[in-house]
């Protein structure tokens, strides 16, 4: 988080994302292909400066794999637990290694 205020593309990218209920999650290329962006990799950069979590939910977003991978710009350590922990405190189950069941996908939203 820079200090600057969010593009329209990030202000696009967040209110598509506020869109994710509580309890289920997406992909950075499914978050992409809702707001018609050709770039899962552009969606990271907004949700790595996202100003507004976790109200706008980016600890919602996860890799194709469904695994944790990182939040707020940290791939290991705090950052991975507080996502951990804010997704299990929306009923999201997370495995030892880090990945989300399928069945807590949604892809279009």
């Amino acid at each position: 988080m820079d200090g600057r205020p969010p593009t329209k593309f990030e202000q696009k990218v967040y209110a598509a994302l506020s869109r994710v209920p509580k309890g289920k999650v997406t992909t950075y290329k499914a978050l992409a292909d809702v707001v018609q962006c050709g770039s899962p990799r552009a969606i990271g950069g907004a949700m790595r400066r996202n100003p507004f979590a976790p109200e706008v939910p980016c600890h919602r977003v996860l890799n194709a794999k469904l695994e944790l991978n990182g939040y707020q710009g940290q791939t290991k350590g705090e950052g991975l637990r507080k996502k951990r922990e804010l997704l299990e405190s929306e009923g999201v189950t997370v495995d030892v290694d880090g990945r989300v069941a399928r069945h807590f996908l949604i892809e279009k939203f």
